[in-house]
């Protein structure tokens, strides 16, 4: 079971949702600025953009919840850290390169001009490289070789790097770009959230639950969980886009309507898409039952995703 310390047990007792979220958000803010010193040695261009990329960043979604499953195991956040910022890393070049014009051509980002449209598709690719890169970089450091056993650093880097690749965020980003404008079923949506987007959710939680030495039936629970999160993420996303709430998400308004992408109420409308979530939320719950309330992080992150659209 769950091993918490009198910290995060504090918390606990006292759980509100939005506080949770806005001090683990200031915790990973602190770390991915302390992370980035180093690269402003290098290209003072190259440097800006990948700056421009991180902050102000969104709500460090990914990263908060491996620090969320990693401390339901009694794991430190020094030791979280490193991946947790890795994982944004990972994901801030995947959206710098998303808007890029030969991809989804989006001019906005979180609200402010996408990076191409700042510094040029040239530099914003770059930049996209060197997140990635550095994601790699960050979680080698020798400091967090000599933190944790060499055999689960190994472990983790695989697992990320295999969520970003092409069984996971990149497999998932070429077939939503192949399925634009074609009529698509519910089997092949699923394909790309579960990859596009749930692939680097669904390891965020992993890789704290194992940090935190959860044992082989807590990290399937875990697991589970954060496939239904990762997909009622997505899924949510897209019901705002089709009811022109997509400004509450920082995107323009619609985008998925005009390049006829493959969504959830596209192909089964907005009434069954928001019936998934609520089916997708209960699971959820029920991944996370038997952990007591120490696990209230993960129920309030659950509940704050999907009733964007409740």
């Amino acid at each position: 079971m769950p091993r918490v310390d009198l910290e995060t047990a504090k918390e606990v007792a006292n759980f509100n949702i939005e506080e949770y979220l806005k001090h683990r958000k200031s915790v990973i803010d602190r770390a991915l600025g302390r992370y980035l010193k180093a690269c402003s040695q290098h290209p003072q261009t190259l440097y800006k953009a990948v700056h421009y990329g991180l902050f102000p960043g969104g709500k460090r979604f990914r990263p908060i919840l491996t620090l969320a499953c990693g401390e339901l195991f009694g794991a430190r956040q020094r030791a979280l850290l490193p991946f947790a910022c890795a994982l944004e890393l990972i994901h801030t070049y995947s959206i710098i390169h998303d808007d890029l014009p030969a991809l989804d051509n989006d001019d906005l980002r979180r609200g402010e001009l996408a990076a191409h449209k700042v510094f040029g598709a040239g530099i914003a690719l770059l930049a996209g490289d060197a997140l990635l890169t550095e994601a790699f970089h960050l979680m080698t450091r020798p400091q967090v070789v000599r933190a944790l056993e060499s055999t689960l650093v190994l472990d983790l880097i695989h697992e990320i790097a295999h969520a970003a690749g092409i069984g996971g965020m990149v497999g998932g980003q070429v077939v939503d770009l192949e399925s634009e404008g074609k009529e698509v079923d519910v089997a092949t949506v699923d394909y790309i959230h579960v990859r596009k987007t749930g692939a680097l959710i669904h390891t965020a939680a992993r890789v704290g639950a194992k940090i935190g030495g959860a044992s082989g039936k807590e990290l399937r629970r875990i697991s589970r969980y954060a496939e239904f999160l990762g997909l009622a993420f997505q899924v949510t996303d897209d019901i705002l886009d089709a009811e022109g709430l997509s400004g509450t998400t920082g995107q323009p308004e619609g985008r998925d309507r005009e390049r006829r992408k493959a969504t959830y109420p596209g192909v089964v409308g907005v009434a069954a898409a928001k019936g998934r979530v609520q089916e997708l939320l209960e699971r959820c719950l029920k991944e996370v039952e038997g952990f007591g309330k120490e696990a209230d992080p993960l129920r309030g992150i659950a509940r704050y995703v999907t009733e964007r659209v409740q």
